[in-house]
């Protein structure tokens, strides 16, 4: 059941209304593996510099986190971002981005992950997302991949080629309506499934996420929080909750997958409450299990019709 996770692992330096970080460890592999292995056992795939903490590299490693797949370049330095969230916490504004390692990226999968049966291509370079699905040497149960605006506007071709090959697209509202060209969710939705993913998932930030599937459709709620510290992180955390739920019960229906997005929901309401990864590192599984329950307090509702 175990699980390959590809994406940045990488330094933030965050400012909110609410705060301001210094340069802490961030990426959405990162997040995404801290999130996962609550479930299941992850198997990374990412690039880093010498001047990343190897004390970080330990902590996943002890949480049952395989980091063959990470290459460490000694004499380069980690991808850095920096960016200043807005008093909405939707909108925020890159103040600084270093490619660093991440520019010359040539993942490698190494032969002790080719059993894994769930992959979860995080944020990053289509070609990049494209070499590691190339590299497996069968099709893994379930491919979920994340992607973002900046690749749908400098490498659209690129792009759509990665998605005909995964079975669950992961993007946000505005996203959605820009890949598919279609301002209506339910019609984009539709459009974006014909280009490949059998699922699809828009997420809403703070409005939840919306799950398709043919003519199916299920929406997941946010869960509402007096604070939100830092959105950074979140929509990798989500991404991490759902896979990690599907890896663990090998399940893949729409009806599983329900469940699957309200773990990741539940996940990613973690994760704002504190800059970085550091409220993914306090919680276990009394936690989990109650912010699940409140999410089943937050819809569970009778009606009589009459």
């Amino acid at each position: 059941m175990s699980l390959i996770v590809v994406g940045s692992m990488a330094f933030d330096a965050i400012e909110t209304p609410f705060g301001k970080s210094d340069k802490i460890v961030g990426g959405a592999a990162t997040f995404i593996a801290w999130c996962a292995s609550n479930f299941t056992p992850v198997k990374q795939i990412s690039v880093v510099g010498g001047d990343f903490p190897q004390e970080e590299m330990d902590l996943l490693a002890a949480r049952g986190v395989s980091m063959e797949g990470v290459q460490v370049k000694k004499d380069e330095k980690t991808f850095f971002w920096s960016g200043r969230y807005h008093m909405d916490m939707n909108t925020r504004d890159t103040l600084e981005t270093q490619l660093n390692v991440l520019g010359d990226f040539q993942p490698v999968v190494p032969d002790s992950y080719q059993d894994a049966d769930f992959l979860m291509l995080g944020n990053l370079a289509p070609s990049v997302q494209l070499s590691v699905i190339d590299q497996l040497k069968k099709k893994p149960k379930l491919i979920v991949m994340d992607t973002m605006n900046f690749w749908m506007d400098i490498a659209m071709d690129e792009l759509k080629k990665v998605i005909a090959k995964v079975d669950v697209l992961l993007v946000n509202d505005s996203e959605a309506r820009q890949l598919s060209g279609d301002y209506s969710l339910v019609r984009a939705a539709a459009s974006i499934m014909k280009m490949g993913p059998k699922f699809l998932i828009i997420k809403k930030g703070e409005h939840g996420a919306l799950l398709f599937h043919g003519q199916q459709v299920f929406f997941a709620p946010a869960l509402p929080l007096e604070e939100v510290f830092d959105p950074t992180g979140a929509g990798d955390t989500f991404a991490g909750g759902f896979i990690g739920h599907l890896a663990r019960t090998r399940d893949i229906s729409f009806e599983n997958m329900k469940t699957a997005i309200i773990v990741g929901s539940a996940m990613a309401s973690f994760c704002v409450e504190k800059f970085g990864t550091q409220r993914l590192r306090e919680i276990d599984k009394k936690d989990i299990d109650g912010r699940l329950q409140e999410f089943v307090n937050l819809v569970n509702f009778d009606i009589a019709l009459v």
